[in-house]
């Protein structure tokens, strides 16, 4: 593109999209949805003790910085005029929770990430005041089963073991929110003025938030004992929430007085992006964990067979909220990070796929990577991480495809709940995520599906969904959400290669592995520390 052309590319809206292990801000032009420009920083986790996983929410707010930063300057050597960002959309990892104090702008304590398993003893000790221990009992109301997972839990755990937070809560200085509420309260000026909100798709992830009526539930509160007036306003998924405001940290003032106009939980932003707008559209998100997603519409539909009910977007505040049946995995690309980071067998996540292709089989080892328990359709929190299957023979190449493997096992049992509860099965899987670079594990999710799964060539679904919600909102009105107006997308297919019978015989292997690693850790184990 001439750089006359650049200069004219009329209206740009960037997107912030937070991750449990990384944040980017991407800049796409309004009109074509073409992505101009991107920075990506790795985020880190810290793990203080087994089950673990903590994140410093002041570390994450910087990381945004230097990526719009670093952003702006490419658009800038692009010839691009950054002046033309109309609106800004951020999507954010679910459930972590951030209590911070309002007068200060200090965060009260490390952000506690949704994989997070220290609150098994506080799940414990609430089933107890529960009729049957019956861990769905809230379902009806929030969609989601009582587990780890949700934020509700995170809270209760902080607020009966951190004094200097608890004291702030008593003192009225003390507010939570996930992440997409620490971003916009600091990014609108934080504690001169911040805007303090959440959109539904993140609320509802809460198990404080009542799926029907949109409202925080007053006896959920109760029941978790969590002060209404610590939580957040609850908006749409595309309205003016707020303007960016002068950051010391962006040094050229990029961006001052922007709105931030969008706001969708990183599952939710993808099934906007993948213009999954219809009843009965799915996708799937190969990201930290795999997150398959099927609108439902503006029906509620409960899942028989372990998938959560969600809110799936509600673009403006006058339009109607559309749901969705959700599969969660909790370790996919988690897995990759895993062999890196701890057993130190890769360097970079990119080897991965090259020992599998090397190994092109598993040879009977299978990887059940456990590590927060079992998530969909299992709801296990006593699972832990197995590989079973090894000989002599086995090596790290055939543990780097057991690991992929995995992935896709994972995402079968997923998709074989959602075919069961929603009656019609998917005849392809719309996919997308950081992992889908892997055409490893692109080809082998087709085989054990049996059936052809399909990604886009623009694979940043998240921040392109976060992004349209944010351009289409009133008073921004840059980007067009009528079905007429959506481009088209260019795909590339994947179709299975081996026949079914080799993949059903996998995959009850597979099923063999995950019941062994079922039931393995008790809440009541002494801890040593």
């Amino acid at each position: 593109m001439a750089a006359s052309d650049r200069m004219a590319l009329g209206p740009l809206v960037g997107s912030i999209d937070q991750g449990t292990s990384s944040t980017r801000f991407l800049v796409f032009n309004a009109k074509t949805a073409e992505l101009l420009s991107h920075h990506q920083v790795e985020i880190r986790q810290e793990f203080p003790k087994e089950g673990w996983v903590e994140q410093d929410p002041k570390e994450i707010l910087k990381s945004v910085y230097e990526c719009v930063e670093k952003t702006c300057e490419k658009l800038q050597q692009l010839n691009i005029d950054i002046t033309n960002i109309k609106a800004i959309g951020v999507s954010n990892q679910r459930e972590t929770t951030v209590v911070w104090d309002k007068t200060t702008g200090e965060p009260l304590y490390n952000a506690i990430v949704w994989l997070d398993l220290r609150t098994q003893s506080t799940v414990e000790r609430l089933l107890k005041k529960i009729p049957g221990r019956n861990k769905t009992f809230f379902k009806s109301k929030t969609g989601l089963p009582l587990s780890t997972y949700f934020s509700a839990v995170k809270l209760r755990w902080l607020l009966d073991n951190v004094e200097e937070l608890r004291g702030a809560v008593a003192d009225g200085r003390a507010v939570f929110g996930t992440i997409d509420s620490w971003l916009i309260w600091s990014l609108t000026g934080g504690k001169n003025g911040g805007i303090h909100c959440t959109d539904v798709t993140n609320a509802s992830r809460t198990m404080l938030f009542n799926i029907h009526s949109l409202e925080w539930d007053p006896e959920l509160c109760q029941f978790f004992d969590i002060p209404m007036e610590i939580l957040p306003k609850i908006r749409s998924s595309s309205e003016i929430y707020g303007l960016m405001k002068i950051c010391p940290s962006l040094k050229s003032g990029a961006l001052t007085g922007v709105p931030i106009s969008g706001c969708l939980g990183d599952q939710s932003a993808a099934l906007v992006g993948q213009m999954c707008f219809q009843d009965g559209q799915a996708k799937n998100t190969y990201g930290t964990g795999c997150f398959l997603l099927c609108n439902t519409g503006q029906k509620c539909v409960f899942s028989e067979h372990g998938l959560l009910t969600t809110i799936a977007y509600q673009l403006g505040r006058d339009k109607p909220v559309s749901y969705a049946l959700e599969g969660s995995v909790a370790i996919a690309g988690a897995v990759v990070r895993w062999l890196r980071d701890n057993l130190g067998i890769v360097k970079t996540s990119q080897e991965v796929e090259k020992l599998a292709a090397e190994a092109g089989s598993s040879y009977g080892c299978y990887f059940v990577p456990a590590f927060s328990g079992l998530y969909a359709p299992y709801w296990e929190p006593s699972a832990r991480g197995i590989i079973c299957g090894l000989t002599q023979f086995t090596n790290k190449k055939h543990l780097a495809f057991a690991a992929l493997e995995a992935v896709c096992f994972q995402t079968r049992e997923i998709l074989d709940a959602m075919n069961k509860d929603c009656g019609i099965p998917l005849s392809q899987l719309q996919v997308d995520g950081g992992m889908t670079t892997n055409k490893i594990l692109m080809q082998l999710q087709a085989d054990i599906l049996c059936i052809p799964v399909v990604k886009p060539s623009m694979p940043e679904t998240t921040a392109l969904g976060a992004a349209m919600a944010a351009g289409a909102a009133e008073g921004v009105g840059v980007w067009s959400l009528n079905p007429g107006d959506l481009t088209a997308v260019t795909c590339e297919r994947f179709e299975p290669q081996i026949n079914p019978e080799e993949s059903e015989f996998r995959y009850a292997r597979w099923k063999k592995a995950v019941e062994r690693s079922m039931g393995w850790e008790t809440a009541e184990a002494p801890t040593n520390g």
